[in-house]
């Protein structure tokens, strides 16, 4: 059985670094496209000590664009549609699965 609103351990990081660093949810499907660390992001975060520093999400953006020559992902959804739409399909699977 699933639970309502479950969400697995290893996404909740990046939620808590998306609203603790007001981030897009385009700008957090970048940061995990790209390998990053939400633990890390303390440290890629602009402080008013280091104004040679770009702000965290215009870094995620100048990155993927380094790397995948484009602006932003072809399709942008957030974790918890995600998760959604991976439980709606493994019930699906499921379902017919059952009926075979």
């Amino acid at each position: 059985m699933s639970k309502k609103g479950f969400i697995p351990n290893k996404l909740k990081p990046w939620i808590a670094a998306r609203k603790k660093y007001r981030l897009s949810h385009a700008q957090i499907q970048m940061a995990r496209e790209l390998g990053l660390n939400p633990r890390k992001f303390g440290s890629l975060e602009n402080i008013e000590q280091q104004s040679w520093k770009l702000p965290l999400p215009d870094y995620i953006e100048k990155l993927y664009f380094k790397h995948y020559g484009k602006d932003a992902p072809d399709n942008i959804s957030s974790i918890e549609n995600r998760i959604k739409e991976k439980a709606r399909k493994k019930t699906a699977k499921r379902i017919l699965k059952g009926t075979e």
